[in-house]
């Protein structure tokens, strides 16, 4: 009986440290193929600051997919928001204190009017965001029709996404080192050891299944060993970056939503079953509401983001970030029927993407290689979510 108690655990969790180990698995092999080049210092920097801003949207693709729905407006709009910001600040002059607010506001804006559009009118969410990827597109080609590239000077909104944090004075310790950096590493670890056994006590006490206490044991190490390796090789370079900052607050933020509050508690019931939340007295209506008012909003993050890192707002801006959101969602771990998935396994899922491409790049794969190897990864990880699925049933 206790066996299967066991192997009852282990498939309850195969989806939480599955894509850890994928993601392992990934650094090794490209470390090896590039000669230590994709582990470097500068690449790693390099590759955070790249990923951000997907990472940002694919923490608000995840919540719409837990309710069952989808957003393929996102690219677009966060290409159309970036724009706004560029013309804000260089055209309009005004200060960024006004500007971001504003883009924050549009942002949410957007976001509510889809959610008008899929709870109140009964549009499927598929052919009201397609309409808005349309729209959004028309709109980013217009407001930067007689422009063109629209260069950004402002220093302090272009740091956002190629700045780093500074470092306290070098007093001899560890010299070369960015000390800030690992000392939020440490942080990042202690939090993350805490908050599991914490959820794994409060498991206990309801008297449902958890892993056995050595693998329990086994997975915190393993993933403290990641946090540990990921920052040990940011310190080395010039430290955590402004962009990997904004990151950190925003699944921070969206982890707690989802995890402690009713409101968390109340997306999960209706991606579980709407009917019966509805039945329960959630409201399904403010629910999509909330979560693609959300999406609105870290889509405005997203593309501030972006045109922070290009230093510039394009014509083209937000092609295809929809789809790298939806991937990296899927990825990591978002079930594909709703109700299931984490903040934090779709920062796993952007890292593993971003780092699919990057390793590709530095080893001079052609693209259209490329496309197949991430079509590949992405239909592995929807056969792993409905596998594990139908293992639990």
């Amino acid at each position: 009986m206790a066996f299967k108690e066991v192997i009852k655990a282990q498939r309850h969790n195969i989806r939480d440290y599955g894509m850890y180990i994928a993601f392992v698995i990934i650094v090794i092999f490209f470390a090896i193929t590039t000669k230590g080049l994709f582990v470097s210092s500068r690449n790693i920097g390099n590759l955070v600051n790249a990923m951000s801003y997907i990472a940002v949207l694919a923490v608000g693709m995840t919540l719409v997919i837990i309710i069952r729905h989808i957003d393929l407006s996102v690219g677009f709009l966060a290409g159309t928001l970036g724009a706004i910001a560029a013309i804000s600040l260089k055209y309009w002059e005004l200060p960024l204190g006004v500007t971001i607010p504003l883009v924050l506001a549009l942002g949410s804006f957007a976001g509510l009017i889809t959610a008008f559009l899929v709870a109140q009118m009964k549009i499927p969410a598929f052919v009201a965001t397609l309409a808005g990827w349309l729209l959004y597109k028309g709109l980013l080609q217009l407001v930067t029709r007689s422009t063109g590239t629209i260069v950004i000077n402002n220093n302090i909104f272009n740091s956002l996404g190629n700045g780093f944090i500074p470092d306290i004075p070098d007093i001899g310790i560890l010299p070369g080192v960015h000390k800030i950096t690992l000392l939020l590493g440490l942080l990042a670890i202690i939090l993350f050891v805490s908050s599991d056994i914490r959820n794994r006590k409060k498991t206990l006490e309801y008297h449902f299944a958890v892993l056995p206490t050595n693998a329990f044991i086994l997975k915190l190490v393993f993933i403290s060993i990641i946090i540990a390796g990921i920052t040990w090789i940011l310190a080395g370079y010039r430290g955590l970056s402004w962009a990997a900052v904004v990151l950190m607050v925003v699944v921070l933020i969206f982890s707690y939503i989802m995890s402690k509050t009713n409101i968390g508690r109340h997306i999960y019931a209706v991606g579980g079953n709407p009917e019966a939340a509805q039945l329960n007295g959630i409201s399904v209506k403010k629910i999509t509401f909330l979560v693609f008012g959300s999406m609105g909003l870290l889509t405005a993050v997203a593309g501030i983001l972006y045109a922070s890192w290009l230093r510039s707002a394009t014509t083209i801006a937000g092609t295809g970030m929809e789809l790298d959101a939806i991937a990296a969602a899927f990825v990591g771990g978002v079930a594909v029927s709703g109700g299931v998935g984490k903040v934090t396994g779709s920062i796993i899922g952007a890292l593993v993407m971003a780092s699919l491409t990057n390793g590709m790049n530095l080893l001079g794969w052609d693209i259209s290689i490329q496309y197949i190897v991430r079509a590949l990864v992405l239909v592995a990880a929807v056969v792993f979510d409905v596998a594990t699925r139908k293992s639990k049933s």
